[in-house]
Parts: C-alpha cells; sequence; structure tokens
C-alpha cells in the first residue's frame, strides 16, 4: 500500500468514525465503538479496497496523527477525537497544563477574539500542548496563528479539561478572557 493510499484510507475511517458512519454502513455504539470486520466491509464497498485489520493497523501506527484505537483483541475501533456525531468517549476529567495552544488561521481571528473558541460542529475545541503542534494545525488553511490558553485558570475557574489517547487537550468552550496571540 502505497502512502498515498495509506492517507487516503486513513481520511476515510475518519470521517466515517467522527462524522459519517452511515457511509460505510456501520453503526457506532454509545462509547463511539465500531465493529472492525463492518468497517473493513464499507472500505471494500464503498472505496473498491481490499483492506484488513493489519492494514488499518498500519496506517494508525504510522500516522503522526494516531487517530484510532483498538479494543484489545482488535475486533472494535474508534476515532480518538473530533466528533460531530454524539458519543461518550468515557475521558476522564484533568487537569491541564499552566497553558495550552490553539492553531488557527487568519480570518478566524477576529471572530475568536469576539465570542470565543467554540467546538462549532464537534463535540470539543482540541488544544495543543507545545505551540508547534499548534502551528501545524493553524498551517491548514494558510497562514496559521496560535493562540495560547490560560488553562490552568480555566481549570480554576471550573471548566473541565480532558486528555485524549493520542494527547490531544479537549474542553467544551474557551470564553475570550482565557485567549491570548502569541
Amino acid at each position: 500500500m502505497t502512502i498515498k493510499e495509506k492517507v487516503s484510507i486513513s481520511k476515510y475511517i475518519s470521517i466515517v468514525l467522527r462524522h459519517k458512519p452511515e457511509i460505510a454502513g456501520i453503526t457506532l455504539d454509545a462509547n463511539g465503538w465500531a465493529d472492525v470486520n463492518d468497517l473493513i466491509d464499507g472500505i471494500r464497498k464503498n472505496k473498491r479496497r481490499f483492506i484488513t485489520v493489519n492494514n488499518i493497523k498500519e496506517i494508525d501506527a504510522t500516522s503522526d496523527k494516531q487517530r484510532f484505537t483498538f479494543n484489545d483483541d482488535y475486533t472494535k475501533i474508534r476515532a480518538n477525537h473530533g466528533h460531530s456525531v454524539s458519543v461518550d468517549l468515557e475521558l476522564e476529567e484533568r487537569m491541564p497544563p499552566a497553558a495550552l495552544y490553539h492553531g488557527t488561521s487568519t480570518k478566524s481571528i477576529i471572530n475568536i477574539m469576539t465570542n470565543g473558541i467554540k467546538s462549532m460542529s464537534r463535540l470539543y475545541v482540541h488544544l495543543s500542548s507545545t505551540e508547534e503542534a499548534a502551528s501545524a494545525i493553524g498551517k491548514r488553511r494558510g497562514a496559521p496563528v496560535i493562540l495560547i490558553i490560560d488553562a490552568q485558570l480555566m481549570y480554576n475557574d471550573g471548566f473541565k479539561f480532558y486528555k485524549s489517547v493520542n494527547n490531544i487537550w479537549l474542553t467544551e468552550f474557551i470564553p475570550v478572557d482565557y485567549i491570548r496571540q502569541v
């Protein structure tokens, strides 16, 4: 499987597990888990690709994004975060570091500095532990703008934070008072 094919399959799986399970003919349980064999059947039908569970394991293992998690016997899979469909990822509340970072685009900055950072169509706002990671995310839509979030103050003020298995920090909303530009 070429790198291009791996990226294509990874993106397709992300869309299925985060947003549109119906396009692969699968269902997610309340915690976002899908049957691996059903997902493989959906990929075969819709992407016309013969793929195995080992292919999916390899795709995820070689990706710097680490988008997916398997259960212990590799019969179930789910996206680590980024869902627009309602699922309970069973995340435990965690105390965040003093500062977290959010990468965005220049076209979004006025709205953010006026209204805060909203999860939009997703369940959570995604935050990074480093400026570099936030910059990589911000570059997806042009010149990046890096925002520093006073996560410790937010947490002290009662906001909840969660950390996904691939080290992305999650919270529901970030008011303007906790945001400053790098």
